[in-house]
């Protein structure tokens, strides 16, 4: 049912195991470890967390997951689930040719590995074949050219054959993408870093991407060291937490894995959730 003001529906493509030193950074493990339990290859459960918005002008998905073209190590390193967004959609009454457009907080695997899909001819195809893609220029080039640090985490066979297409928006700075959902550059964890803000009616929602990835990372310090630019991701998070707390927003992790969701509060000077189900 399409309605005036847009309506969310927060799905999961499963979880994947990611490095705890790494997603901490500088905050060292016998910190970080009390409030995110390591198993025993040092690996932190992460939610691969997508956003389903219903608009007026058509259904938004905001990131995609890993997707199913994953295999060997990386799939064993990582623990990756079987993809579960499909379903996820199909609960909700959707399926992949009801998505109108689809928005990329950026280019990593666990972001947009499921744009595609592999067909029974062995070719790469778009999973949501209806849909336009929006992605920032900046994130675009850097991912279709890695460096060293970043050809593991950015696979350009998930989303190479969206140009081809002619499915693919890319985007300069901030955008309204459709009435009442935009994006925002950040920068910060990579070049041309997006998130994606809500005005659901009266409430405001912001899908934070691995601008602060999880629950635990709202503390200033806990950036990730896969972060290209952490001053820039710094000095972003202070502004937003500030204007999240201040304005009631609700704030949605891209890796909130439990605490997927809540509402900011400042108490003491320190940033607390108060977390919510969707």
């Amino acid at each position: 049912m399409k309605t005036d003001a847009p309506t969310i529906h927060l799905l999961s493509d499963g979880v994947m195991k990611s490095d705890g030193g790494s997603l901490f950074g500088q905050v060292p493990k016998v910190v970080w470890e009390q409030v995110a339990k390591a198993d025993r290859w040092n690996r932190i459960g992460l939610g691969l967390n997508c956003l389903l918005i219903r608009t007026a002008h058509g259904n938004v998905l905001v990131d995609t997951g890993v997707g199913s073209k994953e295999t060997g190590e990386t799939r064993e390193g990582y623990g990756l689930p079987s993809s579960k967004l499909g379903k996820g959609l199909r609960e909700i009454g959707l399926s992949a040719k009801d998505i109108d457009t689809v928005i990329l907080t950026h280019l990593h695997f666990d972001h947009s590995g499921g744009c595609t899909k592999i067909d029974r001819s062995g070719q790469t195809i778009p999973v949501f074949p209806k849909a336009t893609y929006f992605v920032q220029r900046k994130c675009w080039e850097d991912a279709m050219n890695p460096n060293e640090r970043g050809r593991e985490s950015s696979h350009p066979e998930d989303f190479t054959c969206l140009q081809e297409t002619g499915q693919l928006t890319l985007l300069d700075g901030d955008n309204e993408i459709v009435p009442g959902v935009s994006v925002r550059e950040t920068g910060g964890h990579c070049r041309g870093h997006q998130i994606v803000q809500v005005n659901c009616g009266s409430e405001k929602v912001v899908f934070l991407g691995d601008l602060i990835p999880t629950q635990h990372h709202l503390a200033l310090p806990y950036i990730a060291a896969y972060d290209q630019y952490p001053e820039d991701t710094l000095e972003i998070k202070r502004e937003l937490l500030s204007q999240a707390a201040k304005k009631g927003w609700l704030v949605i992790f891209g890796h909130g894995c439990g605490e997927r969701a809540g509402y900011l509060e400042g108490r003491n000077g320190e940033i607390t959730l108060r977390p919510v189900n969707l």
